[in-house]
């Protein structure tokens, strides 16, 4: 997508001083010259942003280091490891994660609650959230960070540029606004969890050179699914894209939450699978254990394990498969729980997308997420992290 023109002197400042903080968080660790090359300013005109940043404490000097070209070595350049920083979290189902991310995307700071959420009122599980919140904000404060903001992943419909999730099915909440329940840092945004773990994925991917086109999957109780084309996620009209878990599979199928029936949810849903292999999913230890459980199971060839997966890896196949025609990605990504179930889930799923894909030649690139269960609250968190790395200005203001 081009970047429009900046209409005024502030803007292209901004703007540079954005280009400079961006080629250093790739880089790691870099000198003035390789920069200036990079984002094709003069080493002049790069010499006095950095000067800029480092004045208002938003990169330090390493010391002398090579840039990979010939004459003397510069001093290397890295983001600060203190400073503004993400407050990044997730409502789940039956767990709740708080995370501070730092500049340079390094967490520093992590709180996690195991409680079911489903059927609490969303103020008394905002409640909870805002206390965990606040045990984060305190721990990255010790360590020299002060937040930035706080991004929300809930697995839920969240109407565009809101607060307001619309209808989360599997917490039973409808037409709540996080803003009004939640304490904590602000600006506050809040995003379906499979976007966030599309964005996380998406920026791993971008730090590792691999293309931005994807269909990003995941699951806990439910199943979520975010588009990324061409390095930009597809939010529609209302925000309410990617809602795979709903795509119907089996038109006659079970009921769903979502008033629906057959859903893909009721067959590749955590609960699903976990049922259907006949794994207890409320002993000790809740969810994690169960699917180790489910996990240990497979490894050792259990049936009943290897059905109930082999049904969701189907399932899961013939909802990608109209998704992929439709949009025809260059990769699917397994995220959440389905990255560690992947062995057994892969091949019914790439046997329906062999037989289901209309485009002649190979399916698309089948890859598992590295990023995992985590996805989520990082890239609530990193989101956070871009907006300063964006616009520092406002920051360095604050200092």
């Amino acid at each position: 997508m081009a970047i429009p023109a900046p209409s005024s002197q502030r803007e292209m400042r901004q703007r540079n001083l954005s280009r400079v903080l961006y080629a250093v968080a790739g880089a790691g660790h870099v000198s003035r010259a390789t920069v200036a090359a990079r984002i094709g300013l003069t080493r002049a005109s790069v010499s006095t942003l950095v000067e800029e940043l480092l004045r208002a404490g938003f990169l330090v000097e390493l010391g002398p280091g090579r840039s990979g070209g010939v004459g003397r070595p510069g001093n290397a350049l890295a983001l600060t490891d203190l400073g503004p920083c993400g407050i990044g979290a997730e409502i789940g189902v039956d767990h709740l994660t708080v995370c501070a991310v730092d500049l340079r995307g390094q967490v520093r700071a992590r709180q996690t609650e195991e409680a079911p959420n489903r059927g609490a009122s969303p103020a008394a599980v905002l409640d909870r959230l805002g206390s965990l919140v606040e045990r984060v904000t305190v721990d990255a404060g010790a360590a020299g960070l002060r937040p930035a903001g706080l991004a929300v992943a809930v697995p839920g419909l969240v109407t565009r540029s809101s607060t307001t999730v619309v209808r989360a099915p599997n917490l039973d909440w409808h037409d709540t606004d996080v803003a009004e329940h939640l304490s904590g840092p602000r600006p506050l945004t809040v995003d379906n969890e499979a976007n966030f773990g599309a964005l996380a994925e998406l920026w791993q991917r971008e730090a590792d050179g691999a293309p931005g086109d994807f269909i990003h999957v995941s699951a806990e109780v439910g199943i979520g699914a975010a588009v990324v084309l061409d390095g930009e996620l597809l939010r529609g009209r209302r925000g309410f894209a990617g809602e795979l878990g709903h795509v119907p599979v089996e038109p006659d199928g079970p009921d769903c939450a979502c008033g629906g029936s057959g859903c893909l949810e009721q067959y590749a849903g955590e609960a699903a699978v976990l049922s259907a292999a006949g794994v207890e999913t409320h002993g000790a230890g809740g969810r994690s254990a169960a699917l180790a459980e489910l996990r240990a199971r497979a490894e050792r060839g259990d049936p009943g394990a290897l059905a109930a997966l082999r049904r969701a890896g189907r399932a899961l196949g013939i909802a990608l498969a109209a998704a992929v025609n439709l949009l025809d990605p260059r990769a699917v990504v397994l995220g959440g729980a389905l990255a560690g179930l992947a062995p057994w889930l892969l091949p019914a799923l790439e046997a329906e997308l062999q037989r289901r894909t209309a485009a002649p030649g190979a399916v698309p690139e089948l890859a598992v997420s590295v990023i995992g269960s985590e996805g989520p609250s990082l890239g609530a968190a990193h989101s956070v992290v871009r907006t300063v790395l964006s616009d520092p200005l406002p920051y360095a203001a604050a200092r």
